[in-house]
């Protein structure tokens, strides 16, 4: 017996029309099945693969602030993607976190509208020991995201970099 894969998860929301246009429009996920009698949204990022990888539903009890989950991360394919991300995110006033490399993945720590935190990453073919986190700029262009990664990567320093 042996779990597969994640198959999808969920948040209970506030206010689930903001939450599902952060998703829906930010984020890029397709809105795969709906109700709006029981207040519940699925979305899928491959919708032609999984009916649905992520769902929303109004219900949430938890004060304002208080942490739900450690974090939601979405892989992209390319660095371009996470150099959208990181455009799209100014444009929109996203809260980013933080923007790192973990040695064997970049990622953008950020937070939808209701403060949970999610991660959009692109897996490197690299193998290194975690946690590594170091802070990167993802608006540079990709030869110096890439240099600056090997730079971090190699300078000895602490391998794990908390956000300040």
């Amino acid at each position: 017996m042996a779990i597969a894969e994640l198959g999808h998860t969920g948040l209970w929301v506030y206010d689930l029309p903001l939450m599902r246009d952060f998703y829906e429009r930010v984020l890029g996920l397709t809105v795969t099945d709906e109700d709006a009698e029981l207040g519940i949204v699925f979305f899928s990022s491959r919708p032609d693969e999984e009916h649905h990888e992520f769902v929303l539903q109004t219900g949430r009890t938890a004060e304002p602030g208080a942490k739900q989950q450690h974090q939601i991360s979405w892989r992209v394919e390319t660095l371009e993607d996470i150099r959208a991300f990181h455009r799209t995110f100014q444009e929109e006033g996203v809260e980013v976190q933080q923007e790192v490399t973990h040695g064997n993945a970049f990622g953008i720590y950020f937070f939808d509208p209701e403060g949970n935190r999610n991660e959009v990453y692109l897996r490197l073919d690299r193998d290194v020991r975690q946690p590594f986190r170091k802070s990167i700029d993802f608006g540079l262009p990709a030869e110096q995201i890439y240099a600056e990664a090997d730079r971090l990567l190699a300078d000895g320093g602490p391998a794990y970099q908390p956000v300040q």
